[in-house]
């Protein structure tokens, strides 16, 4: 019988792979019913390009994913692909080459089915980008998925693919995680920085990877790290769970003064429990950070979103016609050039928080808080052309957990921490530990995944045509 669509959604990476090294199913087979699947999900508006042929023309690659479909986010290059950046600046680029992390994804052979949506040049935490059809949330249609990897959170957690690239520059892996319901980690500075993101005086964006298992984060890892070894502690081999007891911090509070809902709360204090019954050792605690390093991440955005504008042609395509971009990118850029002395002096700070990050986490093997402070906003909630302080206020309640991580150079997971009591929807839960220390991240996710198993899917076709 030829193979189902709806079967094949509910496979992650791993059992995908398996099937089609021992036969089970076709890569082939694999591929046409992904490439159903993502017809299907058309309404979501998470697919920026689709490359069918190019997929099919890859049936025979190798690698520890070969023939198992995904999506690249529309940031980095794909060869003979258009590349937009999320910006009506960008024309019909057709890229020249692929960037390093799109050629390591094709070397464990996946199958690229296309490009998926991001905001503009990634600066917010939801993929509203103007000019296209907002990216929903497979969960809530009515619901934003996040940002800025907000396209392959949504692919995903749709079904369509099982897992797909991401990249997190403030939390733009674990934010559409968490609004999903999907695993995301951000791995340790230099383990898999975005191209260029080492030009900048504080580098603070990572690509990687939006997954539904845990193990398929696993796996993901060791595939790279089979092809190259970094400075860094290796990832792999990853135990199913840790060796020892762990010293686990969990806080519930934002480094903000914002409320954060009572939903999110609780998962933070129920992974925590958690936790506990697994032989951990587990304290519930203030937030050990200040707002002032998430204010300084903010003056620091500004100066990111200037230095994207001022080198777009020089870096994007010389034809990127800055004129088109967004108001909220026009304006986060202004924050820096109307004061740039306060963004040098907050960008001063940053380069010295992962000092400080690092002695709190001396008393810590994990610290465990809420992904984000309240469930995923509506759709227009962080729009880009409301007024600036208005999404800049609604923009730093909202992602105020994440940040610190991307200054720190620290790796962080996002899991997801159940639905929330009314709305139905996910909520993420972020787990945190040292530099380095993605091992044991995932070793106790693992242990996590396994002891209070999550719903992997939510295609429930919320994301009918008909859908607001």
């Amino acid at each position: 019988m030829p193979l189902s669509p709806t079967e094949a959604a509910s496979w992650d990476a791993v059992e995908t792979a398996a099937k089609i090294r021992g036969r089970e199913v076709s890569a082939t087979e694999v591929l046409e019913a992904a490439l159903a699947r993502m017809e299907d999900a058309a309404p979501l508006g998470a697919v920026v390009t689709a490359t069918p042929e190019r997929a099919r023309s890859r049936q025979a690659a190798e690698g520890a994913f070969a023939g198992v479909p995904t999506f690249i986010k529309d940031l980095a290059q794909l060869e003979g692909v258009e590349t937009t950046w999320g910006s009506r600046g960008a024309g019909r680029y057709v890229s020249r080459k692929s960037e390093p992390i799109v050629r390591r994804f094709e070397q464990t052979g996946v199958a690229v089915l296309g490009k998926s949506a991001t905001p503009e040049l990634g600066l917010t935490a939801t993929t509203e980008p103007l000019g296209r059809p907002p990216c929903r949330n497979p969960w809530n249609p009515a619901r934003s998925s996040g940002g800025s990897s907000g396209g392959s959170a949504a692919l995903v957690a749709a079904g369509v693919v099982p897992f797909a690239h991401g990249s997190d520059g403030g939390g733009s892996i674990r934010i559409p995680a968490a609004c999903c319901g999907l695993v995301g980690l951000k791995p340790t500075r230099h383990r898999l920085d975005m191209e260029g993101s080492w030009l900048l005086p504080v580098n603070v964006a990572t690509d990687g990877v939006l997954t539904r298992t845990v193990r398929d984060t696993v796996a993901f890892y060791e595939a790279l790290e089979a092809q190259q070894r970094g400075r860094l502690p290796p990832i792999g081999p990853v135990a199913a769970q840790p060796a020892r007891a762990l010293k686990i911090g969990v806080y519930v509070g934002a480094p903000v003064d914002v409320p954060v809902h009572p939903d999110h709360q609780e998962a933070a204090r129920a992974a925590g429990r958690l936790c506990a019954s697994l032989g951990h050792a587990v304290e519930e605690l203030r937030c050990p950070f200040e707002a002032q390093v998430i204010d300084d991440f903010l003056a620091y955005w500004g100066f990111v979103a200037w230095a994207q504008k001022a080198s777009a042609r020089a870096l994007l395509h010389r034809g990127f016609d800055t004129s088109q971009l967004e108001p909220w990118s026009l304006a986060i850029a202004r924050t820096f050039t109307a004061k740039p002395g306060a963004a040098f002096a907050a960008t001063r700070r940053l380069r010295a928080f992962g000092r400080r990050y690092a002695a709190v986490m001396q008393a810590w093997d994990v610290l465990v808080c809420p992904t984000v402070a309240h469930p995923p906003p509506p759709l227009g909630w962080l729009g880009a052309e409301l007024p600036f302080p208005t999404v800049f206020a609604r923009l730093r309640g909202f992602a105020c957990f994440t940040p610190l991580h991307n200054a720190a150079g620290a790796p962080a997971l996002s899991l997801p921490g159940g639905l929330g009591a009314e709305d139905d929807l996910p909520v993420g839960v972020q787990l945190a530990a040292a530099a380095g220390g993605e091992r044991l991240l995932l070793e106790l996710a693992l242990a996590l995944e396994a002891a209070r198993p999550w719903e992997r899917l939510a295609p429930r076709r919320r994301w009918a045509p008909s859908a607001p």
